[in-house]
């Protein structure tokens, strides 16, 4: 997973996996994803980021309940 902040432009892209895009929705403003040609998520794009995320520029990675296997 990759997640790029491009300050210019003020978007955010959140990249799931490496997939080729088929097909997008934008069911809210500024809320852009992208889908695979099965119509699984590729990767999400947020518009106008600084303002709808407190620190575009900050990240942090959480893993809850990780559970290792052996």
């Amino acid at each position: 997973m990759k997640v790029i902040y491009d300050v210019a432009t003020d978007v955010l892209r959140i990249v799931f996996r490496e997939a080729i895009v088929e097909d997008f929705s934008e069911d809210r403003p500024n809320v852009v994803v992208d889908y695979d040609a099965d119509d699984q998520i590729v990767a999400m794009e947020i518009r106008k980021a600084s303002k709808i995320i407190e620190n575009p520029r900050s990240l942090e990675h959480i893993i809850l309940n990780e559970v290792l296997q052996t």
